[in-house]
């Protein structure tokens, strides 16, 4: 069947309406707000430009709020035109334009780049002092975060240059690279699908289809590995250029510092969660195995529906009630910031030729509103999908009354709501379920979730530093990444997972790798962050919920130590991992006794 046909079945499926930021990309009212901006980062330079050691703490605190506001409006323009450009990234007039305004915001954005430099250049004494006015001491977040980059920092000239050819370097590659996949068709019985359409086939129930799927998944992603192994080879070169001008000591300690995290945290996490694959991934896939009757699953079973399980199929309307009581259970106010999404166009769901695959929330701007991208085919994972990125909507909508230069958190606490939304929901519907074989399905599929979020992520955050470490010795053929790919795969997954030829070209389709570099670990931190939070949410502690919305309205003024603390958890301690990490074992545990 079509998308159109299976988008029908499932009810009015929304799309969104970028009106609230501009009414179309040619409106006189966008070429008004990027004139206007471009003025008025001029007149910043002009104004601010060498001075900021000889202002006044008044004088500091109005520099730095008018350097939001500039931020605010050309952020706005450029948050519409990634928006318009992921409504259908075939479209060559809105890569067009995209590229367009990539450029032109670019351009003003230059203006103001002096600022954040020339901070980072104040004695701590002299920082100080402007920080004892009230106005500036609001932005000491915001201040500590962009001083935690000083000693990363090149010369003004450099960081010019740098800034100004980011779209001819990464940000082209990274077009490439979408407009790539969202070209590429995968024929499966006589009608071409998009990606999002056959990884979808991947966890049909028939087991032919999902050979089929897989089958089709392999040889066009492997077609195509070359093109995608030149844009992983020379990325992970020009970031090594910049990280070795910049003296980062390893690869990811860019994404590490930009997470607020220490590198220590991270390496316990990854750590922590290697160790505990055989008693996570290696036992369940070993235990599903045994339930298909085989002593292992090719990988396109990996993600299958139990033999006993008709998984059944959630129009919108249900999907949105289900996930919005479970909110509501939980706390009503989220609820109620939760139906926003869809009593307005803020949501698009619809599977559509050239959309972005996957799913995402883009905040946009704090003097707006969030969109929600999902690509929704009716299935239990696609409610999940749908919980974890209202979580991540509700999550800046709340956090947007810190303005635009603190709501955002870093990757590592940004996953916080989305996956806590996701276990609202989970247990909500397991809690609602009386037939013994759904029950056991819905947990098999929230273990699957987890391993996923949790072991899969960080395999992936393992494979990404082999390829970046190796690069440095030279440039890595396809086979070669495909062979530490496959490694990485069979080690984190187990023995009970049957890998074929075909998926060494898996990798291809992560977009994380191509896009924000050692991402992934973001996930696993969260899940196990927000299982270790659900412990405590369950053992009853009074006013969790009000201290759950208060940690999401502080967006990124505080750390996960501050944020941490009134749940009594600590991230940097091993005991917190292994909180999260026994949650997961806890489920298979109980799908071992059914």
């Amino acid at each position: 069947m079509t998308a159109n046909v299976a988008n029908a079945s499932l009810g009015n499926l929304p799309e969104w309406d970028l009106s609230d930021l501009y009414p179309s990309p040619d409106s006189p009212e966008l070429k008004q707000d990027l004139d206007a901006s471009e003025a008025a980062a001029k007149a910043f330079h002009d104004r601010y430009g060498g001075r900021l050691e000889t202002l006044s703490g008044d004088q500091f605190a109005a520099a730095i709020a008018e350097y939001e506001r500039i931020g605010e409006v050309i952020y706005r323009a450029m948050s519409y035109a990634q928006l318009h450009y992921s409504g259908d990234q075939t479209d060559a007039e809105r890569g067009r334009f995209y590229q367009g305004m990539s450029e032109r915001v670019t351009a003003i954005s230059t203006h103001t780049l002096f600022f954040t430099l020339e901070i980072n250049r104040l004695d701590d004494a002299v920082l100080q002092a402007k920080l004892a006015e009230p106005a500036a001491a609001r932005y000491a977040p915001w201040l500590r975060d962009v001083r935690v980059f000083r000693p990363h920092q090149l010369s003004d000239e450099a960081e010019r240059l740098l800034h100004e050819k980011s779209v001819t370097g990464r940000a082209a590659w990274h077009r490439l690279f979408d407009e790539t996949m969202a070209r590429l068709q995968f024929p499966y019985q006589g009608r071409m699908l998009s990606s999002a359409e056959a990884l979808h086939l991947m966890s049909d129930r028939d087991g032919a289809v999902r050979k089929a799927a897989a089958g089709t998944l392999g040889k066009v992603l492997g077609d195509n590995t070359p093109l995608f192994a030149l844009i992983t080879n020379t990325l992970a070169k020009d970031k090594e250029i910049e990280d070795g001008w910049r003296a980062y000591a390893r690869p990811q300690s860019y994404r590490n510092l930009s997470n607020h995290v220490e590198d220590e945290v991270v390496d316990a996490l990854a750590a922590a969660v290697q160790a505990s694959s055989p008693r996570l991934a290696h036992r369940y896939y070993a235990l599903k195995a045994r339930w298909f009757g085989v002593d292992a699953l090719d990988y396109w079973d990996r993600n299958a529906p139990l033999p006993d399980d008709a998984d059944r199929t959630f129009d919108w309307e249900t999907a949105r009630d289900t996930v919005l009581d479970a909110y509501g259970r939980f706390s009503p106010d989220l609820a109620a910031v939760g139906r926003k999404f869809f009593d307005n166009a803020w949501i698009d769901a619809p599977v559509r030729p050239g959309k972005s695959p996957g799913a995402f929330a883009h905040p946009t701007v704090t003097t707006a509103h969030p969109y929600l991208l999902v690509n929704y085919q009716g299935k239990t994972r696609d409610v999940m999908t749908l919980a974890h990125e209202l979580g991540h909507g509700v999550h800046q909508v709340l956090a947007a009354g810190q303005g635009g230069l603190m709501a955002d958190t870093p990757l590592t606490l940004a996953e916080t709501a989305s996956v806590f939304g996701e276990m609202l929901t989970f247990q909500a519907m397991l809690a609602a379920e009386t037939d013994p074989v759904r029950r056991k399905a819905m947990l098999a599929g929230k273990v699957e979730d987890m391993l996923n979020t949790v072991v899969r992520q960080i395999a992936f955050y393992q494979f990404e530093s082999l390829v970046h470490d190796e690069r440095r010795s030279g440039e890595l053929s396809p086979d070669r990444i495909g062979e530490l790919w496959m490694r990485v795969q069979g080690e984190s997954l187990g023995p009970a997972i049957r890998f074929h030829d075909e998926y060494r070209a898996f990798w291809t389709y992560i977009p994380h790798f191509v896009h924000t570099p050692f991402y992934v670990y973001a996930y696993a931190f969260g899940d196990c962050l927000v299982n270790s939070l659900y412990s405590v949410y369950q053992d009853g502690e009074a006013g969790f919920a009000e201290r759950y919305l208060e940690m999401l309205k502080a967006g990124g003024t505080k750390r996960h130590k501050e944020l941490l603390a009134p749940f009594g958890l600590d991230a940097s301690k091993p005991e917190f991992w292994s909180k999260g990490l026994d949650v997961v074992s806890g489920f298979i545990d109980q799908l071992e006794k059914m």
